[in-house]
């Protein structure tokens, strides 16, 4: 739902809904990096990605996230199952880290679940700086943190 907020008396109504244009998620986040540019002077955000393919272009491993004032995030990690424990996520990993360290990030932070690979990134000196737990229900979501 599309309204221009201060025309009328009435407060718009909210209306949640399970889709999204890309559009729309686009203009969102282009006003919240802007709010956070001016909150605190950093404008050196980059995308720090990498999307591996075999040979017929079908994502086999990648991950995806970003650098931004001196840190860097991963929002995204994944490995197919055919290729795991061969070592591509580690590799994926570090070479996100050292392409952080080299944008001079002091830090990377990631968030992973339960049923995912918490004992991966500990194994790899990610520290846990917080859990929520039934996120989802059964199961818990952990933020690590690791100093370059």
């Amino acid at each position: 739902m599309r309204f221009v907020a201060g025309l009328g008396d009435e407060d718009p109504e909210i209306v949640i809904s399970d889709s999204a244009a890309d559009e729309d998620c686009i203009e969102l986040r282009i006003a919240l990096h802007e709010f956070n540019f001016e909150s605190t002077g950093y404008r050196d955000g980059r995308s720090l990605s990498c999307f591996l393919r075999n040979a017929d272009g079908v994502l086999v491993a990648g991950i995806d996230g970003f650098t931004w004032g001196g840190y860097g995030r991963i929002e995204y990690l994944w490995v197919d199952a055919s290729l795991r424990g061969q070592g591509i996520g580690t590799r994926l990993l570090s070479a996100a880290e050292n392409e952080a360290r080299r944008r001079g990030c002091l830090k990377v932070v990631l968030d992973t679940h339960s049923f995912q690979a918490p004992e991966l990134y500990r194994s790899l000196g990610y520290e846990e700086v917080g859990t929520t737990l039934d996120t989802p229900i059964g199961f818990s979501q952990t933020l690590f943190e690791k100093s370059l």
